[in-house]
């Protein structure tokens, strides 16, 4: 067998050119070697890109690749990705959506299943989850655009619904959820509390629970908002100016008792 240093980069370098990608069994053959070590040293001389797709086996040029639009590029049925592995590219995905993602939209989209990816990023806390109309749709991790693309998506939902004729009484309080969600999202902590409070008073029974998945806060806070202003327990900050108001009582000297 030839030693290590005779093995030439520029073999591989002329392979991908010819045929695009390939695998690492397809370059062992174009070196003339069994060892994967041989050709991944011969790898690391040349500026490659892995497919996201078919577990990351595919080997392809960078000055090759013309990525579209949405950072992908395939060749003879194979992806690859601006953004790297399958994982990362799901994520990023997901991340700069307008509206999230659920599995089969975007299996469509990157033309692989992205369930597994996508379970093991929600698990990592790397991206969020929510079952919006029975489909599990998966969001950023930042609140101010998960905030944007569930009303996004909400709004989605009910114009589908519109144009195929199926909107009933029940879809109708997509736009009405929408809005209880963008509003909150303009108030600080303790006005979202109350706020929140609030809208559960008005559902009743089950509200807690209801506005605690709807604006993504904890079930307690919500319960706690809504007792504040059940018991009145709330902290008006002052809208008089000073001296404003009813003037104190003051009593004359003849109605003192001890006269």
């Amino acid at each position: 067998m030839a030693k290590t240093g005779t093995y030439s980069s520029a073999r591989i370098k002329r392979h991908l050119e010819q045929y695009k990608i390939a695998t690492m069994e397809d370059l062992k053959k174009v070196l003339g070697t069994d060892v994967r070590m041989t050709v991944f040293r011969k790898l690391r001389e040349l500026p490659l890109r892995t497919s996201y797709s078919h577990r990351g086996k595919y080997y392809a040029l960078e000055k090759t690749i013309k990525f579209d639009d949405l950072g992908l590029w395939s060749s003879q049925s194979v992806w690859f990705s601006t953004y790297g592995t399958l994982l990362e590219t799901t994520k990023v995905f997901v991340m700069k959506s307008e509206k999230g993602y659920s599995v089969i939209e975007l299996d469509d989209i990157l033309h692989v299943s992205v369930k597994e990816s996508l379970i093991n990023l929600f698990k990592r806390k790397c991206l969020c989850r929510k079952r919006i109309a029975g489909v599990y749709v998966y969001f950023s991790i930042s609140s101010d655009v998960q905030t944007k693309q569930v009303i996004r998506r909400r709004e989605y939902l009910y114009d589908q619904d519109c144009k195929s004729g199926k909107v009933e009484d029940g879809l109708l309080q997509h736009e009405l959820e929408a809005a209880i969600v963008l509003f909150s999202s303009l108030l600080n902590e303790k006005q979202k509390r109350l706020y929140s409070g609030l809208e559960a008073i008005k559902i009743g029974y089950g509200g807690d629970q209801i506005i605690s998945k709807l604006l993504g806060i904890d079930c307690h806070t919500v319960a706690k908002g809504r007792k504040e202003i059940m018991d009145y327990d709330l902290e008006v900050e002052r809208v008089r100016k000073k001296g404003g108001g009813r003037r104190p009582i003051k009593k004359k000297p003849g109605n003192r008792k001890d006269d």
